[in-house]
């Protein structure tokens, strides 16, 4: 078993599917915020968004994209570690299982340790550019320039 915050946060990412594996490392009341605290509409494309709780949420997280998706490659480029926190920094690429697009992003996560285990664990990605991948028509319109007009994609 890793003892350091590093060491459980890149155990529990080396096998994330295996509850046995998330389950020794993820304390049982820990937090686990997938994409965003709480958004119904992106939770609606994407089921795993948003606050759970325990080691089954991020296991079971792991399992939906894993469906969801085919990981064309997932790169950690950086991390850090204090003393009951450690942090991971990369990009991945998937593949929707749907449409077959694919999607380069970037990606956060956050975990806080204790006693070996993780408390509280925040995963966070381009959910724009990975909810594109399943698009399967129509457009959508924005206005966020102050001084510019709408944009439509």
């Amino acid at each position: 078993m890793p003892n350091s915050p590093l060491g459980v946060l890149q155990a529990i990412l080396a096998d994330p599917t295996n509850p046995e594996v998330v389950r020794a490392l993820v304390a049982p009341d820990a937090t686990y915020v997938s994409l965003n605290h709480d958004n119904p509409e992106l939770k609606r494309i994407m089921p795993w968004a948003g606050t759970q709780t325990g080691p089954d949420a991020v296991s079971g997280t792991y399992a939906r994209v894993g469906r969801y998706w085919r990981n064309d490659g997932f790169v950690v480029e950086d991390t850090f570690e204090g003393e009951n926190r450690a942090a991971v920094f990369g990009r991945f690429t998937y593949r929707s299982a749907t449409l077959d697009r694919a999607v380069t992003s970037p990606f956060a996560i956050l975990a806080r340790v204790r006693n070996g285990q993780v408390v509280f664990m925040q995963f966070m990605e381009d959910t724009f550019g990975t909810a594109q991948t399943f698009r399967s028509g129509g457009t959508a319109t924005f206005r966020a320039d102050p001084d510019g007009g709408e944009v439509s994609v």
